[in-house]
């Protein structure tokens, strides 16, 4: 099934959008579109190797970009890539452990780890090569996204050696060693900066923030680990480039609010447990937003997809607004569904 880009415009409708300009038919990506749930994707990585040596392989990583852009048309094109490539060029060693996800060494777990890592910036290259890559050969009506971790999100990485669910080690350490987090927070912040600009500076024409698991911390924690670090990188973007960032705070919950306001984000993501209406009535008004369907109503399908499709579409009626998931797209999603999701916004049957 072929589907166009945008019925009623050439132009970059998501980036307009993230401009501020609603549109009838909202744009459309999906987070995680290029991955495993395509056929096209599993296919490349039997051949190519595992995920860390798809993502620094720029040839890899740019078809693999491009995949979901071909088959189904999405407004949006989202780097291939890792939250995780940050940490590697702070240092530390970054592999995966097959059916376990990421594995990072040392652990920080005390100020002398942090300060004996070596950094090499060097390790983004592959990357800058990849959107370099993608930029060159993307239809020009589709937006670039770039993407990086916040810092919050990638520290519990850093310090957990690996992804868990409570975060507790980060959570400990943040309470017992306030000076050892603010170290190692503003130096990933630094990072993520120079990183951020070196995509744009490749070719990415807006980039979100990813903070996965900003629901974990109290307000005044979230508040010192989510909101400064964000509001210092968004700054120093706009300082320095005209790029729109779009901040996704996942699990924030009524938290929401103060992240919107005092981040400087151009616009927010949704994760699947906000209240769209909430959101619409709470949200500084003209703020684009992001999202949020739940990636499991796109597990289900039929009727059931349709009306979530339609009561996000119905909580927005002036706001601009980007479709996209609440969370990445999973792995068993039947690319059917993701069809009739298309078919559902745009409008064609």
């Amino acid at each position: 099934m072929e589907f166009p880009l945008t019925r009623f415009s050439d132009a970059k409708t998501l980036l307009e959008t993230l401009n501020g300009v609603r549109q009838t038919v909202p744009p459309v990506w999906l987070m995680r579109q290029a991955g495993r749930y395509l056929p096209e994707y599993r296919a490349l990585r039997a051949e190519k190797g595992g995920f860390l040596a798809l993502a620094m392989d720029d040839e890899a990583a740019a078809e693999i970009t491009l995949q979901p852009i071909r088959r189904f048309g999405m407004d949006g094109a989202i780097l291939f890539s890792d939250i995780l490539i940050v940490p590697m060029a702070l240092g530390q060693d970054l592999w995966f452990e097959t059916g376990e996800g990421p594995r990072l060494a040392p652990k920080v777990a005390a100020r002398s780890v942090l300060d004996g890592l070596v950094p090499d910036r060097s390790k983004f290259e592959p990357i800058y090569a990849t959107v370099r890559r993608v930029a060159a050969a993307l239809d020009p009506k589709v937006t670039f996204l770039g993407f990086a971790g916040s810092p919050w999100t990638v520290a519990t990485y850093m310090i957990a050696g690996q992804g868990s669910r409570e975060q507790a080690e980060a959570r400990r350490l943040a309470y017992a060693d306030p000076e050892l987090m603010q170290a190692l927070v503003d130096r990933i912040a630094d990072a993520t900066i120079d990183y951020l600009i070196g995509q744009i500076d490749a070719g990415v024409e807006a980039v979100q923030l990813f903070d996965s698991w900003s629901g974990s911390l109290s307000p005044a924690q979230f508040e010192r680990w989510v909101i400064a670090p964000t509001r210092r990188i968004i700054a120093a973007l706009h300082d320095r480039t005209t790029v729109k960032v779009i901040g996704f705070p996942k699990g924030a919950g009524g938290k929401l609010v103060a992240y919107a306001r005092e981040t400087g984000a151009d616009a927010i993501g949704l994760d699947e447990t906000v209240d769209p209406a909430w959101a619409n009535a709470e949200l500084p008004q003209g703020l684009p937003v992001q999202g949020n369907l739940d990636p499991l109503a796109l597990i289900a399908g039929g009727a059931t997809l349709d009306s979530a499709i339609d009561r996000i579409l119905a909580a927005f009626p002036e706001r601009p607004h980007v479709f996209n998931l609440g969370h990445g797209i999973q792995q068993d999603t039947p690319i059917a569904h993701v069809e009739q999701l298309l078919t559902r916004l745009r409008g064609t049957r």
